[in-house]
C-alpha cells in the first residue's frame, strides 16, 4: 500500500518512531540497523511494509530497499512473524544474514533471542539462493534515472522473473529504445 515515507522525524527510539509527513503522523516500527543509520537524521526516507491483522494496522519502516526485502522475505517462512523477523534484522546486517543462510550457520542464527534450531535451519533451507545483495532490488539512484528498459527490467523482476532471464529477454528484442515499458514487458513475458 505504501512503497516509502518521506518526512520529518517527530520521535525516535531503537524500535519505533514517528513521521510528520505534510502534517499527517505515522507511526513506524524499526529495527536496530534502520535505527543506527537514521538515529542523527531529522529528514529521511523509509521503505515501508504494512501489516494488516485482525486487531491492528502495523506499518514497518526500512532504512534501505534491501533491509525491507529481507524482512518480506523472512515474512514468508512458517514460523516466523512480524515480531521475529524484526529481531532477525535488529541482531543481524543483511549481508550477515545472507553470509549465515549461504554458508548453513544455524548457530549465528540461533544466538538471535527467539530463534531454535529447527527455525534456523528452516530459515537456512528457504533463504538459500534468495538472498543476494541488492540484486532483485532498485537502488535509490536507478529509481530516479531509469531508462525505459531499467524500467521494465525492474518491473519484470518484480513479477517473479529472474533478472538474467529477464534481462536476456529484453536483449533479444530489437530496437528497444523506440518501445514504451509496456510493450517492452510484454514482449519480454511472450519471449521467456
Amino acid at each position: 500500500m505504501f512503497a516509502f515515507l518521506e518526512g520529518t522525524l517527530v520521535y525516535k527510539s531503537a524500535s519505533l518512531l514517528y513521521m510528520n509527513v505534510h502534517g499527517v503522523g505515522y507511526e513506524l516500527n524499526i529495527t536496530l540497523q534502520t535505527y543506527a543509520k537514521i538515529q542523527h537524521a531529522e529528514h529521511c526516507r523509509l521503505y515501508t511494509h504494512l501489516q494488516v491483522r485482525e486487531d491492528a494496522w502495523v506499518l514497518y519502516g526500512f532504512a534501505d530497499e534491501e533491509e525491507r526485502v529481507t524482512f518480506r522475505q523472512l515474512l514468508n517462512i512458517s514460523g516466523v512473524g512480524a515480531a521475529t523477523a524484526r529481531i532477525i534484522l535488529s541482531s543481524l546486517t543483511t549481508s550477515e544474514l545472507e553470509a549465515a543462510v549461504s554458508s548453513g550457520d544455524s548457530k549465528t542464527l540461533e544466538r538471535v533471542k527467539g530463534i531454535g534450531g529447527k527455525t534456523a535451519q528452516r530459515i537456512i533451507l528457504e533463504l538459500k539462493g534468495k538472498l543476494q545483495k541488492s540484486e532483485n532490488t532498485p537502488s535509490n539512484t536507478s529509481v530516479l534515472h531509469n531508462t525505459t528498459q531499467e524500467d521494465a527490467l525492474i518491473a519484470l523482476v518484480n513479477l517473479g522473473i529472474n533478472k538474467a532471464m529477464a534481462e536476456g529477454a529484453i536483449k533479444k528484442m530489437g530496437n528497444v529504445s523506440t518501445l514504451t515499458v509496456e510493450e517492452i514487458i510484454k514482449q519480454a513475458l511472450r519471449a521467456l
